[in-house]
């Protein structure tokens, strides 16, 4: 089946098939792993990984394995027509669209952990999430066999976590992380957004408000932790729709936590739980941001690039 020149794969085996062709042929594939709802944010990733590749495949695959609450697994946006326009618009070679069966057939007892940075932030309170995470991302590797593979920064932690993975179990796939796309008026471009009822959605702008915060404060020369969360808290409860699931300074390597006096650059990872409007709009949805502080200080004319590895630097592409 095809769309354009978009061609749709089902099955893990015609993607591994397709894809040993494209190697065969001389091309490198990258990989645009997605839960579909697509949004600028997704086509950003589609352009990026372009750069390194090409052919890109985009899977769209909402998986169950990492959600700990059923009703957001079931409310979970599904747009397939307009992903796949979307997809189609990007010029993206292959779409995977896999079933749940096709991902975790009958009698699957498989998973896939990565210790330590799955612990803080999103799973403290997420049990499971990040083996969740993991282990369809392995499959989704194996499956798609690609040289780089593109995750969004917005989800930092993720981001981390798929590059210890693969890197501890030897992949050879390049993991290339992308900036954060926002709305207009800053908020992270999330597919949960349309989720947001009015007042929530205005209040959810304290969140980048407290990004914006944080930045002044330390290039203005506080480096005191303590001050530092504290100003972003109260910039946070103004959200007064919403439950500050945590507001925290992490190393950017090692996600480890920052006390005392900052001495170089910070990751500062946000998580908002919001209600719905008190008169029923919208539905309950949790937001996660983040920004790595002093980054622009520290990095100079590379700031853009993951502070990860030197190596992960954007301007030095493979071809």
């Amino acid at each position: 089946m095809q769309i354009s020149k978009t061609q749709i794969l089902k099955t893990k085996s015609e993607l591994q098939s397709w894809s040993d062709a494209e190697r065969r042929a001389g091309r490198r594939v990258a990989l645009v792993p997605t839960m579909g709802a697509l949004h600028r944010g997704h086509i950003a990733l589609v352009a990026l990984a372009r750069r390194y590749a090409e052919s890109v495949v985009v899977s769209i695959f909402v998986n169950p394995t990492q959600f700990n609450d059923r009703r957001d697994f079931e409310g979970y946006p599904r747009t397939l027509d307009s992903d796949l326009a979307a997809c189609r618009g990007a010029g993206v070679d292959v779409v995977f669209q896999p079933s749940a069966a096709e991902m975790y057939p009958e009698g699957a007892s498989t998973w896939v952990d990565v210790d330590g940075l799955t612990e803080p932030l999103c799973g403290a309170n997420r049990p499971g999430h990040f083996r969740g995470v993991s282990t369809v991302v392995s499959k989704l590797l194996i499956a798609a066999r690609p040289d780089v593979a593109v995750f969004g920064e917005k989800d930092y932690q993720q981001l981390a976590v798929i590059r210890r993975m693969t890197t501890d179990l030897g992949f050879g796939i390049r993991i290339v992380g992308g900036e954060t796309v926002r709305e207009p008026d800053g908020l992270a471009l999330s597919s949960r957004n349309v989720r947001l009822g009015t007042t929530a959605r205005r209040q959810a702008l304290c969140i980048v408000e407290s990004l914006d915060l944080a930045e002044r404060m330390l290039a203005g020369g506080e480096h005191d932790t303590a001050i530092l969360v504290e100003a972003v808290r109260k910039t946070l409860a103004r959200a007064t729709q919403a439950r500050i699931d945590y507001a925290e300074l992490r190393d950017p390597d090692t996600l480890a936590a920052v006390t005392g006096r900052i001495e170089g650059p910070v990751l500062l990872a946000i998580a908002l739980q919001f209600e719905p409007d008190p008169d029923g709009q919208g539905s309950a949805v949790r937001l996660i941001d983040n920004r790595v502080l002093g980054r622009r200080q520290a990095a100079g004319p590379t700031a853009s690039c993951p502070p990860e590895r030197k190596s992960e630097r954007r301007e030095e592409f493979p071809r």
